[in-house]
Order: structure tokens, then sequence, then C-alpha cells
């Protein structure tokens, strides 16, 4: 090979090999890469196939346990217990096993994003993206606070409303998507807590139009109050919670992918009973809210849709979060009594 010319031509040339040996290496490297992905992929079908399999057997087990146990002597009992505590203990494990393996979408994420995977692949990334969800949460409900305060006190313009009512949609909407991800990724948020966010988004999409008149005037300042004590009951069940859960997870006493929600949890019953009356407050003034829709329902100068429409979700999210609460401190109050007993 010739010498390179002296001057500037001579050290873009010496700077041109020095590249394209860099760029073999990264062919190289990528060409690793690209077949660590295909292994890696061959392993997660193995897995989630024989996981698929081994659960299927797992249920027959149980079926076949449940209907035989009744007539059973009392020593097999005690054994068909143990391995049906087992069976379950292994169905965790599956559970945890799964959270890091690609799955189907369910419903609503293939509905949004399509068949796109979600799953994160590594435990720094699936608390990342979780502390993102609870940042966000944090972020949003300050400037939640401070809309509906400037709405309530200082303006009153049903452009303001709009945005408003445009940001709850919005909040909500990308709480649903962003829980759905979670879930996908082993955060075990159950039942009401989840579906309640989807009534709050409905709700929000009818406020946002009903058009201003007097059955909107009527209700407005009401709606704008209860959404600012909402907001902050929210503040403080982040604030709270998120102490407490860190504390739980030090213990091994809570999974890491554990989130704060809205409501009340048996897992707060320690340290956050005192949050309850405001939880409960707040369930009330959601009743007082669908009465209050009730009754402009009634009024012969109603002529909006939307006044009924507010009312049944408010109603809804009365009965689920009340009703959902109640059942916690219920039980909490009867494992009590019952630990008590045996003691």
């Amino acid at each position: 090979m010739h010498p390179p010319p002296p001057g500037p031509l001579g050290d873009c040339l010496r700077d041109w090999e020095e590249l394209q040996q860099d760029f073999h290496g990264i062919q190289e490297t990528h060409r690793l890469y690209r077949l660590k992905l295909e292994e890696l992929t061959k392993l997660q079908n193995n897995c989630t196939s024989s996981i698929t399999r081994q659960k299927k057997q797992l249920q027959e087990l149980a079926l076949v346990l449940k209907k035989c146990k009744p007539s059973l002597p009392s020593e097999a009992k005690k054994a068909a217990q143990e391995l049906e505590n087992q069976i379950k203990e292994r169905q965790g494990l599956f559970f945890d096993m799964e959270a890091y393996l690609p799955k189907q979408n369910g419903l609503y994420l293939s509905l949004v994003l399509g068949n796109v995977n979600v799953t994160l692949l590594s435990k720094q990334a699936k608390f990342a993206y979780k502390d993102e969800y609870e940042k966000f949460k944090l972020y949003l409900t300050i400037i939640l606070i401070l809309i509906s305060f400037t709405c309530r006190f200082l303006l009153n313009s049903r452009v303001t409303d709009a945005a408003f009512n445009f940001l709850l949609v919005w909040y909500y909407c990308t709480l649903t998507i962003r829980e759905s991800i979670l879930i996908n990724n082993g955060s075990r948020i159950k039942g009401w807590w989840v579906f309640h966010h989807y009534v709050s988004t409905f709700l929000s999409g009818v406020m946002l139009t009903w058009p201003d008149g007097l059955m909107y005037q009527k209700f407005r300042n009401q709606f704008l109050s209860f959404s600012m004590y909402q907001s902050f009951v929210q503040f403080l069940q982040y604030y709270y919670q998120s102490g407490c859960l860190y504390r739980l997870r030090a213990l091994g006493e809570r999974h890491t992918m554990d989130l704060t929600v809205e409501g009340f949890q048996s897992w707060m019953w320690r340290g956050l009973t005192f949050l309850l009356p405001f939880l409960f407050f707040g369930h009330f003034w959601q009743l007082f809210n669908a009465l209050t829709l009730f009754n402009l329902a009634r009024d012969p100068e109603c002529k909006e849709w939307q006044v009924l429409m507010c009312g049944f979700p408010f109603l809804l999210l009365f009965l689920g979060n009340f009703f959902t609460t109640l059942r916690v401190v219920h039980q909490k109050f009867h494992n009590q009594q019952h630990g008590s007993k045996k003691e």
C-alpha cells in the first residue's frame, strides 16, 4: 500500500483506515448480537410453551383434587390441602416468570397499539417504567389541582373548562394504556382500581362535550370543587403510599412492581388508615354529584343528554369505590379478629 500523501488529505486517509477497522469490529459485534437475539427468541418460545403446558396440567390436577377431596379420610385431606397449596405457589411462580416473557396484548392494548410486544426484559427497565408512571401521576395531579383551582376561582370560561376536561380525558386515557403495559410486565393491579379509570375517561369525555348553559352552570362549581378535592386526596395518597411501598419492598413484603392506587388496599392497613376519612368523604361526594345531576335531569329546562350521562358514571364510581374500600376494611377487621381468637 502506498504511503499516504502529506497534508490534510493524508490525515483524512489515515482517519478513514481507522474508521474502517472500527467498522469491521461493529459488523462482527452486530452479527453476534443477531445470533444471540435468535437464540433468545427460541428460548422465549420454548419457555412460554413449557409454562403453558404445565399450567394446563396443574389446572387438571387441581380439578381432580377438588372432586376427590370430600371423600378422602382426614389424614389424606391434609396431604391434599398441602398439595393444593403447592399448586397455588407454583402458579404464583409462573406469574413471575411470565412477566419476563413476550405475551399477546389484551383487547385494549391490541386496539390502541396493535400487536406490539410491550414486555420489558430486565428488572431495571420494568422498575424504570413503573417509576416513570408514578412520577407521571404525581406531576399531572399537581397540574390538575392548579388548573381546577384557576377555573373555579379565577376564570369562568367554557374554553378553559373544556381545556381542563380535555386534560382529564388525556390523563385517564394515558393511565389506562400505561397500566395495561405494567400489567403485562408483572404489576398486580386488580379489578376495580383498573376499571375505574375507564369509567373516569368516559365521564371526562362527556363533560368535555357538555355545552354551556343553565344546567352546566348549575353543576360547574360543584364539579370543579370536587375535582380539586379529588386531586388533593390523590396527591396525599401518592405521597404516603410511595413511602409505605418502599418500606414494605425493603422488608420483602411487597412485589417490586406494586403501584400506588387511588383507593385503599390491604397492604395500606399499617400506617395509612388515616387516609380513610378523606377517601370516604370523596366517595360520598361522588354520590352527591350523581344525585345533583339526577335532580337537574328532572328540571323541565334540562335539554342536554350529558346531564344523565354524567350522573350514571358518578353513581358507578361511588358504588365501586365505596364497596371496594369497605370490603378491604371489613376483611382486615375479620382477619384481625380471627387471628386474636387463635391466640
